[in-house]
């Protein structure tokens, strides 16, 4: 509110007997201004959408006391793609086990994070099991397009899968002690881009380690 302050100017009388004129000043009143502040603020507060965190899904294995170690690892050599992360946004792949007792150590591929590194080798890797990544991207389309549900979708895809699961990619992911956790994130990334639906994260092995410290004589 504003408020109308009068000053007579002295009230004293000058020559000839005339009075100085008053003069006037406005003083605004800011109180009212406090509570405009304070609704203005809980407005804010109320309507404002927070930044909610990001989390990525992983599905882990359940532990399984009844099941036998033989059991447990039937998977062919040739359908276990191992990831050893290391520095430098660096990627060396194998088929197989590095297992000095079973024979020679497999030779180690190298490649990157980039579209036509690691994601070209897993896509094509997958589509050589029964085309799963073409597949899959051909139901995705569906989806998008109207011609298919959500939930028929994943019931077509888990179906798919179950029905190859013996030959389908199994990959596991192996960070040494110098892979960024940058880089475990970007591997995950790439096990959904490019379908893969069945993946462990595990630690490199002192095998492994070795293989990648002597890697130029190993890498292709």
């Amino acid at each position: 509110m504003a408020e109308l302050n009068t000053d007579d100017g002295g009230g004293g009388k000058k020559k000839h007997g005339k009075r100085r004129a008053k003069k006037s000043s406005t003083r605004i009143d800011m109180t009212p201004m406090v509570d405009l502040g304070f609704l203005l603020l809980t407005f804010f507060i109320l309507t404002t959408t927070f930044n909610k965190p990001q989390a990525m899904e992983i599905s882990m294995p359940v532990k399984d006391d009844n099941l036998k170690l033989e059991d447990a690892n039937k998977v062919p050599a040739e359908h276990t793609f191992n990831m050893l992360l290391t520095k430098n946004n660096v990627v060396y792949w194998y088929f197989g086990m590095a297992d000095p007792n079973l024979g020679a150590l497999p030779a180690l591929n190298k490649t990157s994070y980039s579209k036509d590194g690691l994601r070209k080798v897993l896509i094509t890797e997958n589509n050589k099991r029964h085309n799963l990544y073409a597949q899959i991207e051909a139901w995705k389309k569906e989806v998008e397009e109207g011609k298919l549900n959500k939930d028929e979708y994943k019931t077509k895809v888990k179906e798919y899968r179950e029905k190859f699961k013996i030959s389908t990619l199994v990959v596991l992911i192996k960070p040494d002690k110098d892979a960024k956790y940058k880089n475990i994130v970007d591997a995950l990334d790439e096990m959904a881009i490019c379908n893969v639906g069945t993946y462990a994260l595990l630690e490199s092995t002192p095998v492994e380690d070795q293989m990648i410290a002597n890697a130029n004589t190993y890498v292709k």
